[in-house]
């Protein structure tokens, strides 16, 4: 495993569990995410057009690499609903390597 590769995980919120299921597997069949998590419940606060709003969420929760966050975030817009779609992505500062391992593996290859 090459220690410059940049793991990261990916945040993002959808309306609904079909719309995560949907750009889920989306990512994961184009091997833009090695894996993804939804998880349902989800309570978001936020302004939106001057206002505060309310709204009950779904949250996918996607491991990937940093190289391929653009590709990421494209497919996101692409497939979501929402005007301006939630796609924030953290480092994953250390990990177990056989883990890591395995998601560089799914992954696109790095160019």
């Amino acid at each position: 495993m090459d220690q410059a590769i940049t793991y990261i995980v990916v945040l993002i919120t959808t309306s609904s569990e079909q719309e995560a299921e949907a750009i889920g597997k989306a990512l994961v069949e184009s091997r833009l995410a090695a894996c993804v998590n939804i998880s349902t419940g989800v309570r978001s606060l936020f302004w939106w057009q001057g206002a505060i709003e309310r709204q009950e969420e779904v949250l996918m929760v996607v491991k990937s690499r940093s190289d391929l966050l653009a590709s990421i975030i494209e497919a996101v817009k692409r497939l979501h609903s929402y005007t301006v779609p939630e796609v924030v992505a953290l480092p994953i500062l250390a990990g177990s390597p056989d883990y890591l391992a395995w998601v560089d593996k799914s992954l696109r290859p790095t160019p």
